[in-house]
């Protein structure tokens, strides 16, 4: 199984910046790409951006732009660089690694965008 552990969260004014991180640990070499996912209160958890392990990344329109998803160089890290925060970023970030037939969240780590 594959165990991933994030941090990096907390809070910041509109207009700064954030590094979260995600360090993988088990059966790490089936992993084929990890993402980010970001949930509200009340609300779905929603898609941020992914990876591959060989660097192809793809973001949401949301984030487009200003952040930006990578891996460590031995790509048990992944990272998530949130630059021009706004409020509406606001919300609980998780962590996933997809292999064949499993995937593997993170516990979250909060998020917090205001004034």
């Amino acid at each position: 199984q594959v165990q991933l552990v994030e941090s990096g969260g907390g809070l910041v004014q509109p207009g700064g910046s954030l590094r979260l991180s995600c360090a993988a640990s088990g059966s790490i070499a089936t992993i084929y790409a990890m993402g980010w996912y970001r949930q509200a209160p009340g609300k779905q958890r929603e898609w941020v951006a992914s990876t591959t392990r060989g660097g192809n990344t793809n973001y949401a329109d949301s984030v487009k732009g200003r952040f930006t998803i990578s891996l460590d160089n031995a790509k048990t890290t992944v990272y998530l660089q949130m630059n021009s925060l706004k409020p509406e970023d606001t919300a609980v970030y998780y962590c996933r690694a997809n292999q064949p037939g499993r995937d593997s969240w993170g516990q979250g780590t909060q998020v917090t965008v205001s004034a």
